[in-house]
């Protein structure tokens, strides 16, 4: 059929790649003429297109079965496979019409957001199913325009396009394209199937040496790669011997010297390519070794064995680093860094940079490593294509980075690269979409200091560059007050460092004073004015640049302006006046400073009075929040207080019945039977009041029920497979329909086994069973996750008698130098709140608030920031500052020791049984344990109104003799108990 025959014949060298490993990268003409057959007559099973045609009304069969057809069986078969087909076409044309809907849909939204990557792949993937060549072309292309394209994507395009490639000038296309395609990633599957492609084109004119020297980049790009790179090395010995084959003399003819010359030239070509592959360590270098051997059919020289034994001691170097690489799952960065190290510490530029980009291509998307590569590359290898195509790569790859942008900027200029393409690739990163306000401040910093080093200040005023600088200068100011104003809702540049270095420029470089002045004014009116620095640096500039005049009047102003260091700025305009001023400027000078530092004064002191009488106010509210509290812990304690008379009463119902009463602390089932036996027993069994009363049937269902949820069996067998899930409220409705709920999302649930107290009532706790261990783990990510205004815990279920030091709580214990702790925050106080008042410090990484079980909130918090410096500074601008009324307390996090619980003095983890602790860790009761003959009884003056305690002493009188001191009585003593009798 046509659109079999439109495909090429297999170019030489392609071997079976064509085969059926490509069945399902079939190329759009594939399966175009796939669906030709389809509409005409195939059914189900017709793919392969191997059947002749058959002519309308040819009523002939092929198959065996078609000899058994009876009178009119045939007409009949054709009509119900007939039928068959137009089903088939009304299916294709509606899966059709549903492509087309599609296709268009995605084209409609990549004109609306050009960076959706997976917009892009699915389009692809549509119209290479359909069949749409040229949409197909277009749509590849505006990706690789926009992303770096993975080996995959690379190769399905490459093989679309060799296969329809036909003409010499089609093949031309094909190889731009793979030019394209060995930028993005160092991936050797390309590069092996780019130098495969060259094979089949050595027929034409110069085809051999365009093949060879296509081999021999792929050498330099991955012939270091130690597991994949002898594919390469194979295929160009392969390929050079091939070569060397056709160079053989035919039997009965004599070779010319020109031809023993090619042929001894060939020769050395294969020598040298087994020299150089022997002495680089790759995998199976002895199998290379040997095929050496045999090939050469001579003794190897001794310097071929040198190198080859100083590969394979490389390689054994080298074979921890490939083992941990084959044994570990991507991406493998902890890998690759320490491969990294290795190699940077070994020092062959050539391996570190082969390293760097076999980890860059399975972590495209880390800007670390992208930033450690371009860095070694600029100071170690200074190659210019190199350097700048990783460069390229790192933004394409990680265009939101900044700092990728700014060394990239830098290289540019570093290697004279034309000044247009340096302006075109500033343009780009401004496009490139930035997190923060203060990114965009660095890439302009890094794009004028460029613009800057490129001027000639000795020339005239008027100079190209100069007026380029300038008006650089003046965009980028009015960029970062409009466009970046309104998308961050922040200047991303208060100190206005960009309109001080125009300033210095202007009055350093070109001797223009007036216009540093005017960008000083703009710099003043942009709330700079309460700030001593900023006075002093612009001080300091006209003191080197301008004149006494202007230096004084700028003080002057800095004076009655400046309110963070008034006295500083006050000595700095004292001892200006010293050197340069006369008496009456000095006078001048002394009665400003001091009638500025009056008011400064008063209102440190309204200031100081104000905050002692918060603080007091503070004291007093503590006070009474103190006080109330013992007040409230009084009353509690007097209402628990049992009376003389019912001592005795809750000395029983602790320590156990006495004889014939029964214990109130039993399980009701066991009270409920005691009551009946002592019914039947006392022949009460039919009186009203005792006798048990009859159950209804939904009644025993309702406690059938009950008995059911209170038994919460847990097969330990599936502890990876369950969760533990705690603090839900108790009044929640439908717990289980809630569990499910919320977990169902994580893979399919075997089982909740919600836990009822023995009336009945929700505990507030569950196990939750899944099918899959990966659903438990996945779960775990929903704790401290607010469920009806509580956090839920969600913990793994792990039994803590096998496993005593199995601890579940999730934060740092120890000193964390990139987070703060914030104390003394108002309850109201939100994530948005912290996150407004510490941005302005660093970047964020984590806010966390700090809530009681219930959800509530203590008025502490953590903020991790992205550094150490960035903590730090937080701490030094943000302790002692002011929320919301409320002075907080700021601190690096350095959270206590979690140990056992101080008041008792148990530790944690302790299994000790439960009756040997109370609920603050004494004893179960406050009995006196002591025999009442050695108590201590009041003293003997000790008297009460109702003369209970006057009573107690003269029946105990003979007790408390005995137990008053354990000593030895004397003959005296004893007098004086006779007398007293």
């Amino acid at each position: 059929m046509a659109s079999e025959a439109a495909e090429p014949p297999m170019e030489p060298g392609d071997k079976e790649r064509d085969g059926a490993g490509d069945r399902d990268r079939a190329g759009p003409g594939d399966r175009a003429g796939d669906r030709a057959r389809d509409r005409g007559r195939a059914g189900p099973g017709d793919s392969s297109g191997e059947e002749e045609e058959m002519e309308p009304g040819d009523g002939t069969g092929t198959g065996s079965g078609d000899e058994e057809m009876g009178p009119g069986d045939g007409d009949g078969d054709e009509a119900e496979a007939d039928s068959g087909s137009g089903e088939e076409m009304d299916d294709s044309s509606d899966d059709e019409q549903e492509n087309e809907a599609e296709i268009q849909r995605l084209e409609e939204q990549l004109s609306i957001s050009a960076y959706d990557y997976n917009c892009h792949i699915d389009l692809i993937k549509l119209l290479r199913q359909e069949g749409e060549l040229v949409k197909l072309r277009c749509a590849r292309q505006k990706m690789s325009e926009l992303f770096p394209l993975t080996e995959e994507l690379w190769l399905d395009w490459l093989k679309d396009e060799i296969r329809m490639a036909e003409k010499p000038h089609d093949r031309e296309k094909v190889y731009e394209l793979f030019e394209k395609a060995i930028i993005d990633y160092i991936c050797p599957e390309i590069w092996l199937e780019y130098a495969q492609y060259s094979i089949g084109g050595i027929g034409l004119q110069g085809g051999i040496e365009r093949a060879r020297g296509i081999f021999d980049r792929a050498l330099t790009a991955v012939g270091l790669h130690m597991t994949k790179g002898v594919a390469i090395w194979e295929a160009f010995r392969e390929f050079e011997n091939a070569i060397l084959g056709t160079m053989q003399a035919l039997p009965g003819t004599i070779v010319t010297p020109d031809q023993q010359e090619a042929m001894n030239k060939q020769l050395d070509r294969v020598h040298a390519l087994f020299k150089r592959q022997l002495a680089i360590p790759l995998l199976d270098m002895e199998s290379t070794y040997a095929e050496y051997e045999e090939w050469a059919d001579e003794v190897l020289n001794e310097s071929v064995k040198q190198f080859y034994k100083k590969a394979l001691q490389q390689l054994e170097k080298r074979k921890p680093f490939e083992e941990a690489l084959l044994a570990a799952d991507p991406p493998k960065l902890a890998e690759y860094q320490a491969y990294i190290d290795f190699e940077v510490k070994d020092g062959d530029p050539a391996r570190i940079q082969i390293t760097f980009e076999r980890a860059l291509s399975e972590n495209c998307l880390v800007p670390d490593l992208w930033a450690r590569y371009t860095v070694y590359l600029d100071r170690k290898l200074k190659i210019k294509d190199v350097v700048l195509s990783a460069h390229e790569r790192a933004v394409r790859n990680c265009p939101w980075i900044v700092g990728l942008w700014k060394r990239y900027l830098l290289a540019l200029e570093r290697h004279q690269v034309e000044h247009k393409i340096v302006t075109d690739t500033f343009e780009k990163a401004l496009n490139a979409g930035f997190i923060q306000a203060t990114d965009y401040v660095e890439l302009w910093q890094a794009f004028l200091d460029y613009l800057r080093r490129r001027v000639d200040f000795s020339e005239a005023d008027s100079s190209k560059e100069l007026e380029e600088l300038r008006s650089a200068y003046s965009r980028g100011v009015d960029y970062l007050k409009q466009d970046i104003e309104q998308r961050f809702s922040e200047s991303g540049d208060p100190s206005c460092t960009i309109l001080q270095n125009w300033a210095r420029i202007e009055a350093r470089l070109c001797r223009n004073m007036q216009k540093a002045r005017e960008l000083w004014d703009r710099i003043m009116t942009k709330g700079n004015a309460k700030y001593a620095n900023m006075w002093l640096e612009y001080f300091n500039l006209e003191r080197a640049h301008g004149d006494p005049q202007h230096c004084r009047k700028a003080l002057h102003r800095a004076v009655q302006c400046t309110t963070d260091y008034p006295e500083h700025v006050s000595e700095v305009l004292l001892t200006f006046e010293r050197v340069e001023g006369s008496l009456e400027d000095w006078d001048l000078a002394v009665e400003k400073t001091e009638t500025r530092m009056n008011h400064i004064n008063e209102w440190r002191a309204k200031a100081a009075l104000k905050e002692a009488l918060q603080t007091k106010q503070e004291e007093d509210k503590n006070i009474q929040r103190k006080k109330g509290r013992s007040e409230k812990k009084a009353a509690k304690k007097a209402q628990k207080q049992p009376t003389t008379g019912d001592k005795r009463k809750a000395d029983e119902e602790e320590w156990g019945a006495l004889p014939g009463k029964p214990n109130k602390k039993r399980r009701a089932g066991e009270l409920e039977e005691t009551e009946e036996a002592m019914a039947t027993e006392c022949g009460l069994f039919g009186r009203k009041g005792i006798a048990k009363t009859v159950e209804s049937p939904a009644q025993q269902k309702q406690k059938a029920v009950v008995a059911t949820r209170n038994k919460v069996l847990h097969d330990n067998s599936k502890d990876d497979l369950t969760v533990f899930v705690s603090n839900l409220a108790y009044s929640m409705p439908d717990p289980e329909d809630k569990m499910k709920e919320i977990f169902a999302s994580f893979g399919q649930i075997a089982d909740i086994r919600l836990v009822y107290s023995n009336r009945g009532h929700f505990r507030g706790y569950c196990y939750v069973e899944f099918t899959e261990k990966g659903a438990a783990i996945n779960a775990l990510k929903l704790d401290r996750q607010e469920l009806e205004g509580r956090p839920m815990f969600i913990s793994p279920c792990v039994d803590k008698a096998k496993n005593p030091e199995f601890k579940v709580f999730r934060y740092s214990s120890s000193l964390e130098k990139h987070k703060i702790f914030i104390s003394g925050l108002p309850f109201s106080c939100t994530r948005e709140d912290l996150e407004e008042l510490c941005k302005e410090h660093g970047n964020l990484k984590e806010i966390r608030l700090v809530t009681n079980r219930s959800g509530k909130p203590k008025g502490l918090a953590y903020v991790e920031f992205e550094n150490e410096t960035q903590a730090s500074l937080a701490v030094l601008k943000l302790d002692g500052a002011v929320l919301k009324d409320h002075t907080i307390s700021v601190a690096i996090s350095n959270p206590p020791q979690r140990k056992g619980n101080v008041e008792t003095g148990r530790p944690s983890g302790s299994f000790l049984p439960r009756q040997v602790y109370g609920a603050r860790g004494k004893g179960r009761t406050q009995l006196a344990l002591v025999p009442r003959a050695l108590q201590r009884l009041p003293a003997p003056g000790t008297s009460t109104e109702n003369g209970t305690l006057r009573e107690q002493d003269d029946n105990a009188k003979g007790d408390s003799t005995r137990a008053a001191d354990m000593k030895k009585m004397t003959n005296a003593d004893f007098a004086k108990m006779l007398l007293r009798k």
